[in-house]
């Protein structure tokens, strides 16, 4: 396993993060088979796992948790989670309000079983709340000692920017890291997000490398597809009446066949892609057994030939994501009709 600098913070994180969404009631519903995925993981050299509050709802925070107090290996894990989505039907649980965090972080120490967390993330942005108020927050919580870093997830680049700005302007901790959505059928980010999150020195986790499973080989023309629950739960990522969708499924194709050319499993010429961006410091993957991860592991060894990435630009140009559902968030701007039409 190789081991890249996280940005500017002089913490080495491996390539390949171990995300936790698939942990609990969402993928795997037996803790003690998630536990086994995150024990394998960190005797493969992983040191970096991500998981959210929200991921089935704290259970996979839970497991997390279970795992490292087992494992004893706590002070050698990055451990990074996430706030932002509802946690309830209070309407003031869920968003990056002050009032909020405070509330969110000691509910992910406890379900955690830490003291700390390394880095404490933004889930997404929310346009309800000044990113003043919530760096202020923020930095309240570093300053306490209950988190190391800052970190945003899923920002477009003009607010990564505004929270760079503020942070400096305000005196406030930073975000010193970023996880977009990457891949190979998603590569939007490659315009702006990632050479922003250079400019700035910020190390970049990017979450849904095999695009959902798409890159996986379960997506594949003339196979049946069966329903998953990621399907219900993104159907617009999956519906195959959409034509962004079928287009989806041309280019697997083609990149597959350019995998087998190069002697490589599609898995793997999809996490090195990745990997292979210097804005991006570790691809996340999010097994939910250990023989899913076991076909994940080996990417961390593979350098892809130039010949090999030409071939890639020209199946997938840069910056073309084929459907924009895969950018993982609806800005509000272009959801909300009212924020795009004049009133009267």
């Amino acid at each position: 396993m190789r081991y890249r600098y996280l940005g500017a913070t002089g913490v080495r994180v491996s390539e390949l993060c171990l995300g936790t969404l698939m942990f609990g009631a969402w993928g795997n519903k037996s803790a003690d088979d998630s536990i086994a995925v995150i024990e394998r993981a960190m005797a493969a050299g992983i040191n970096y796992i991500d998981t959210a509050d929200s991921y089935s709802r704290g259970e996979s925070e839970e497991i997390v948790g279970k795992a490292l107090a087992q494992s004893g290996k706590r002070d050698r894990v990055i451990l990074a989670t996430k706030a932002h989505a509802p946690m309830g039907a209070d309407p003031n649980s869920r968003g990056n309000s002050r009032r909020w965090i405070h509330q969110a972080v000691e509910a992910s120490l406890r379900r955690l079983g830490t003291d700390w967390i390394d880095i404490y993330q933004m889930h997404r942005p929310d346009p309800h709340t000044d990113i003043d108020d919530t760096l202020g927050a923020l930095t309240d919580l570093v300053q306490a000692g209950k988190v190391r870093y800052l970190g945003s997830s899923t920002f477009p680049a003009h607010q990564i920017v505004e929270a760079q700005w503020v942070a400096e302007r305000r005196h406030r901790e930073r975000f010193v890291s970023e996880q977009p959505p990457y891949s190979l059928l998603a590569r939007e980010i490659e315009a702006d997000v990632l050479p922003t999150c250079l400019k700035y020195k910020m190390g970049t986790a990017t979450w849904s490398p095999l695009a959902g499973g798409w890159l996986t080989g379960r997506y594949r023309k003339g196979r049946k597809i069966a329903p998953t629950q990621r399907a219900g739960r993104w159907g617009r990522r999956y519906d195959m009446s959409l034509a962004t969708n079928r287009d989806k499924l041309d280019t697997v194709e083609e990149l597959a066949l350019l995998a087998e050319e190069a002697g490589i499993s599609l898995i793997h010429l999809a996490l090195a892609f990745v990997t292979e961006h210097p804005a991006v410091t570790s691809a996340i993957i999010g097994p939910r057994t250990v023989e899913q991860l076991e076909q994940q592991l080996g990417a961390a060894d593979i350098r892809l030939p130039q010949d090999v990435l030409d071939r890639i630009d020209e199946i997938v140009p840069p910056g073309r994501t084929l459907n924009p559902a895969d950018g993982g968030w609806d800005p509000p701007e272009l959801a909300d009709p009212a924020l795009r039409r004049r009133a009267g």
